[in-house]
């Protein structure tokens, strides 16, 4: 395994009293995008953190701000969150009546687009919006909490490897959801190139954030 695997931690599990230092740590130890789980209480069983949060650690990084709304409608935020300063923002293939559109609006706002599909979404969501896609993350858990065990879903990040591949485009794709060591070594097997962890990179304390990182890279 080598550094063209990205790790974006999610802080979601960051000390939120501590948020922007939490940032700064994690840009320091290593990590390449900055994963940030917007969450709504309705599209998944949680609430989280809205455009106002993102605006405020936007000045405490340089590394893109890698936001996946699990909210819905999604497309009423889109500006808001783009504006807040997000780098590339996923929304989920069932957050809105028409993906085509919301993948649409992204790009137009400057932003890369992204689509999430969760355990039981099939990957032929993605068959007709590929052109429009700059990520594709697979969740290995179902959305709305951290710290949940990994679901092995190889076939499924394989066969979205093969459509990128057909596209001729560097689309990145994202595995969410009990990413360690261990399990990050199956999903990039399987043809992933960017990893989000939670709880693995931020166990153990800020004095460890770089050697997780590095474990979970592989290196």
């Amino acid at each position: 395994m080598t550094n063209s695997v990205k790790i974006a931690p999610s802080i979601l599990s960051a000390d939120f009293a501590d948020l922007g230092a939490e940032i700064r740590r994690v840009d320091e130890a290593g990590a390449d995008y900055i994963h940030v789980d917007v969450m709504d209480g309705h599209f998944v069983p949680n609430i989280t953190i809205g455009p106002g949060v993102v605006k405020a650690i936007r000045p405490h990084t340089e590394k893109p701000l890698d936001v996946h709304l699990m909210i819905a409608p999604c497309d009423p935020f889109l500006e808001d969150f783009a504006k807040a300063g997000s780098d590339i923002i996923t929304v989920h293939a069932e957050a809105g009546p028409h993906l085509h559109r919301s993948l649409q609006t992204i790009r137009a706002l400057g932003k890369k687009a992204g689509v999430s599909l969760n355990p039981g979404t099939p990957d032929d969501v993605l068959d007709h919006v590929m052109d429009l896609v700059d990520l594709v993350l697979v969740m290995t858990v179902n959305p709305g909490f951290g710290g949940q065990g990994y679901i092995p879903l190889e076939g499924k990040i394989s066969s979205i490897r093969e459509k990128i591949k057909q596209t001729g485009r560097d689309i990145d794709l994202e595995v969410d959801g009990g990413i360690n060591p261990d399990t990050a070594k199956k999903v990039i097997a399987a043809g992933a190139n960017v990893l989000v962890a939670g709880t693995a990179t931020f166990t153990g304390g800020p004095d460890k954030y770089a050697e997780n990182i590095r474990a979970i890279r592989g290196q």
